[in-house]
């Protein structure tokens, strides 16, 4: 959720701790700050509102340094404010912390430091880590290291963490429990990110912290990272790797926003996701991450898909790919339910984790349940070096490139990507679906990115249907089968960006209470490709029009039967079925967009949302 950016090294730390903020607002966040060490003190400067607000106040400061952290916080503990905002600082000034994440027993670690005399000027769980640290340094008179390495133990909850102290004006510490730290190397400097894009165009060689890694970075030396799980707190040699990410993939590249460049990316994603995975000279589907595992999925008694949001409707499409393809029983559980329901797992059982960010704060939890049962674990994400890429036991990247856009677009088109290739593959080595069909859907799949480039010409006509729901306070989503995760999505992304009321339904359970809602006002959106379902589909919308609902509908190109009972009708071209989703979504992203728009909101960055939600 919360963004962090350190550096420390020979340039002006400012204008890369500043552009490092702006390189993190997708993220989400409601204030930003900035901590600089001059001349062996440490300045404080804190701001409510954007990262410009903060740059604006800092316009006419001293902000000569050559280290520093900086944050955007996403209020969790405390209203969004500056007493709130990162940094916080200890009682003496001496040391400067931010951190991402939740320190879930911070209540009781400060009343303890309250009856021993320390005060807060936060409402924050994050202001007792600081003052924690001091204490145990004082007490055990020990390195700064030490001390934070002491300290975290006594810690209960996630935590990314950079910290500045006069005690050596030129280092910082960073630690990671549960929450995305990386260290990026430059040649005698070194930059801290809780994701790549603040420090990409610095350095692509970078360093991935591991639960429970503490780091000493200070320039022109080597790392030391130690870890507080390790009794004798030995030295690790530190995994350098390659960060997988460029600056143009960051930047809008000539579009207005960046959510609109995503959804326009979307053939490139899909194409980039397929990429090496499908040789049908070879008759082989194949994901190389999931091999060596490939047997525990082809004999698993049941598969469970744990997500969040958008992943989730990820997960309800691939419900309806594995059990008609591979005919093993599928349950798509949220991860927030599934980790407190004391669910039932058994070793035979494969658990698909599905996190754009592989951060997810609930889909990792479910990962270690999962994990602590005995079950095959897999994960599909889009960021390499996740932590969900760490826990799980093999898997799959989506390659869509970076997502700045809070809400998602091309990360979900993706990951039902993976998800089709992973069930075409193991469907075809089990024998579950004939040559025939095998065939005929990867060469659909194959076609997909054409088909969306056909939709997204369509752009200005969505953008006329978009004035009219603009102005409604409420819509309906319905689609059946299949397309009933496409309502869902689209419902979610109309309600995320453009902030009217709307909700998703499989059309047959409209007559179940949401008729009643129904009326001249209320536009009900509904997905009618050709399907199985298409003549349940055309009653449930005639139900629609009898109560005076105005029909908005996506059809299959050619169709005249329901584009003649609709107000509005958008075609896309013909799909198998199975595959639907990945282009019925498309125009329905469009349409939240614009409405968006009209109504004069943010889409990049819409209100109370983070992209990573990283705390439960």
């Amino acid at each position: 959720m919360c963004g962090i950016v350190a550096y420390s090294g020979y340039n002006e730390a400012y204008p890369i701790l500043i552009n490092g903020l702006r390189r993190l607002e997708y993220r989400g966040y409601d204030s930003a700050g900035v901590a600089l060490m001059q001349d062996g003190k440490i300045t404080l400067y804190k701001k409510r509102g954007k990262v410009s607000d903060l740059d604006e106040f800092c316009a006419d400061k001293n902000t000569e340094s050559h280290v520093g952290i900086a944050h955007t916080r996403w209020a969790t503990h405390g209203e969004p404010s500056e007493e709130n905002a990162h940094p916080h600082l200890s009682e003496d000034g001496s040391i400067a912390l931010i951190h991402n994440g939740i320190v879930e027993n911070y209540v009781s670690l400060k009343q303890e430091l309250q009856r021993i005399g320390y005060t807060f000027k936060s409402e924050t769980d994050t202001e007792v880590l600081v003052h924690l640290i001091k204490d145990v340094q004082a007490k055990e008179n020990l390195p700064l290291a030490d001390a934070v390495m002491l300290a975290l133990t006594r810690v209960e909850g996630t935590y990314a963490l950079a910290i500045l102290s006069t005690d050596n004006p030129d280092q910082l510490i960073v630690a990671k429990k549960g929450s995305p730290l990386l260290i990026g190397v430059g040649k005698n400097e070194y930059f801290i990110g809780s994701d790549g894009a603040p420090i990409v165009e610095y350095t692509k060689k970078v360093v991935y912290l591991e639960d429970g890694d503490v780091a000493v970075v200070t320039p022109k030396k080597p790392l030391v990272i130690r870890n507080i799980n390790d009794e004798e707190h030995l030295r690790k040699r530190p995994y350098f790797q390659k960060l997988e990410m460029s600056l143009d993939q960051l930047e809008k590249g000539g579009f207005e926003t960046y959510m609109l460049k995503e959804i326009f990316e979307q053939p490139k994603a899909i194409t980039d996701s397929m990429r090496g995975r499908i040789n049908l000279k070879k008759d082989v589907v194949s994901l190389g991450g999931i091999i060596e595992y490939e047997s525990k999925m082809m004999n698993a008694k049941r598969f469970i898909i744990a997500a969040c949001g958008t992943s989730w409707h990820a997960g309800l499409v691939a419900e309806y790919l594995f059990e008609s393809l591979i005919r093993v029983p599928v349950e798509v559980e949220y991860a927030s339910e599934f980790r407190y329901r004391n669910p039932i797992i058994h070793e035979d059982d494969v658990l698909i984790a599905i996190s754009q960010s592989g951060e997810t704060a609930d889909t990792l939890a479910a990962v270690e349940l999962a994990k602590r049962h005995g079950a095959t674990v897999i994960g599909i994400c889009n960021v390499v070096g996740s932590t969900l890429a760490r826990e799980t036991m093999a898997g799959s990247y989506t390659h869509a490139g970076p997502e700045i856009g809070v809400a998602s677009t091309k990360a979900f088109t993706a990951q039902v990507t993976v998800l089709a290739l992973m069930a075409l593959s193991l469907a075809h080595k089990t024998g579950t679906i004939s040559r025939s069909q095998y065939h005929q859907l990867v060469n659909d799949l194959e076609s997909i990115p054409d088909k969306i480039e056909m939709v997204l010409k369509q752009e200005q006509f969505i953008q006329k249907i978009a004035q009219f729901v603009a102005t409604r306070p409420n819509a309906i989503f319905l689609g059946r089968g299949v397309n009933y995760p496409v309502a869902l999505e689209g419902a979610l992304k109309l309600k995320e960006i453009s902030y009217i009321h709307a909700e998703g339904y499989p059309a047959a359970e409209m007559k179940h209470g949401p008729i009643a809602l129904i009326d001249e006002h209320m536009p009900v959106i509904v997905v009618a490709t050709e399907q199985q379902t298409y003549d349940k589909v055309v009653s449930n919308i005639q139900e629609v029009i009898a109560r005076k609902g105005t029909v908005i509908s996506v059809v299959t190109e050619g169709d005249t039967t329901v584009k003649n009972m609709s107000k509005f009708c958008i075609e896309i071209p013909h799909t198998e079925e199975l595959l639907t989703p990945l282009v019925a979504t498309v125009p329905l992203q469009i349409l939240a967009y614009h409405v968006a728009l009209i109504r004069g909101c943010n889409v990049d960055r819409p209100r109370n949302l983070a992209k990573s939600v990283s705390v439960e």
